[in-house]
């Protein structure tokens, strides 16, 4: 396999894209369209990841690289699945209310892990199907009736419910304990939750809703730069996927004379810093080595891992300036960074590949490496693909080179309408709105 660190841009980029679209069409289940977290072995279902898979399906239709008819096919059998899984929020079911438990039994579609029913997912989801009904607006008899499950889903979900009464949207429902006793404070992925929340036609929240989450976030002046803060850098990409915050502001925004899309640009140069600065000493750390974020990494159980000086921690959300750091990096969440630094993103990931080519399996990203408690001098490199990582890889590129997913959903009345009740105005949505368009 020749040097993807070699080709030009465009190459390099096509490349990656192609091989994290692969991930969805080798691991989803034909039968239900469902799609697992991982591509390790019994890997449960991620809801999140089948919302990626629906919006990746219409960009591979686009560049040629899936036909028509089997997008659709795939995408059907997904919605299908969704509107007549078992909505009584039993132990066993699939959902309840319209939301859906995070994992899901890939082959049943039942329940699996304890999980909760999941807002920020159940809406990564839905949005997916939503992109999917934006796109497939052909007049034949599947792409409508794709086009009506997808409203049908979004419709029967009860936002409302999903505040338990409280002023912002509660994170999770188990049926063994009934609403988990936290919400969403501080600044996070929310955003398209909050969205979606707002815009629906049947179980919408307020916009007082919105403004009581964003009365939680955090301002702060890191390494000279001013930011909304969150540490993950996967924090600063998720929303982006699907909605084009360039150039538009909520009423905090305004405030503050910026935008998210700039507060994104911000994270990548305030994590460079924080890398340069490598304030605990880890292994490879520098402004072209970088990205601390949610995803896979040693933990102080597995075997085989040298250097263990300090304490692993697994799967977990990685942030920067205040942790946690344990020497992980996440590979996807640097590239998907692309459309708001693309100068530091590719001179990043380059570099990154040819010091750490171990990195890059079939072209695809591991889901995180640890040069500081690697073997020899090898990191220590995630064993399979996470779904998460390909599918923002492939939507961010996507959004980089054409902007054809944030076009598409400029039409989406619901995301529209949703932006305009959390108070955003300007730019895009100003004339989208003056347009009326879907």
């Amino acid at each position: 396999m020749n040097d993807v660190t070699a080709l030009d841009d465009q190459d390099f980029l096509e490349r990656l894209q192609r091989a994290a679209f692969a991930y969805f069409v080798q691991t989803a289940n034909p039968a239900n369209g469902l799609v697992p977290d991982t591509s390790r072995e019994n890997s449960p279902v991620s809801i999140a990841v089948v919302g990626f898979a629906l919006s990746v399906y219409p960009v591979a239709v686009a560049r040629g690289w899936m036909e028509r008819s089997e997008a659709v096919a795939r995408t059907l059998a997904a919605l299908r699945f969704f509107r007549d899984s078992d909505q009584s929020g039993a132990p066993g079911a699939t959902g309840y209310k319209g939301f859906y438990y995070h994992f899901l039994d890939i082959h049943t579609g039942v329940r699996v892990w304890q999980s909760e029913l999941s807002m920020i997912d159940t809406a990564l989801l839905i949005v997916g199907v939503l992109t999917a009904a934006m796109y497939f607006d052909a007049d034949t008899p599947d792409e409508d009736e794709l086009r009506t499950i997808a409203d049908q889903l979004y419709r029967r979900i009860d936002w409302r419910w999903s505040q338990d009464g409280g002023d912002t949207i509660k994170q999770g429902w188990k049926p063994e304990c009934g609403f988990l006793h936290y919400g969403w404070e501080g600044y996070s992925e929310a955003i398209v939750l909050y969205v979606l929340a707002m815009g629906s036609p049947t179980h919408p929240v307020s916009g007082d809703c919105y403004q009581a989450w964003t009365s939680t976030y955090q301002w702060e002046n890191l390494y000279g730069y001013d930011y909304l803060y969150a540490g993950p850098l996967f924090v600063h990409q998720f929303s982006h996927a699907w909605i084009d915050l360039r150039g538009i502001r909520d009423p905090f925004m305004r405030e503050k004379n910026f935008d998210y899309f700039e507060n994104s640009r911000h994270a990548v140069l305030i994590q460079r810093k924080y890398a340069q600065i490598n304030p605990h000493d880890a292994v490879g750390y520098d402004e072209n080595c970088w990205g601390l974020s949610a995803g896979d990494g040693p933990s102080d159980e597995q075997p085989g891992v040298e250097n263990e000086n300090r304490r692993l921690f697994g799967y977990a959300g990685r942030g920067v300036p205040y942790g946690p750091d344990d020497g992980t990096l996440s590979a996807p969440a640097v590239l998907a960074a692309l459309p708001f630094a693309p100068e530091y993103v590719l001179e990043a990931m380059r570099s990154m590949l040819r010091r750490y080519p171990q990195m890059l399996v079939d072209d695809r990203l591991a889901g995180g490496f640890n040069p500081t408690v690697g073997i020899g001098d090898k990191p220590w490199v995630s064993d399979g693909h996470y779904g998460l990582d390909q599918g923002i890889v492939f939507m961010m590129i996507e959004n980089y080179r054409s902007d054809r997913i944030w076009n598409l959903m400029h039409g989406c009345s619901y995301l529209r309408e949703g932006l305009k009740c959390a108070g955003f105005e300007g730019g895009w949505l100003r004339d989208a709105i003056a347009d009326g368009a879907r």
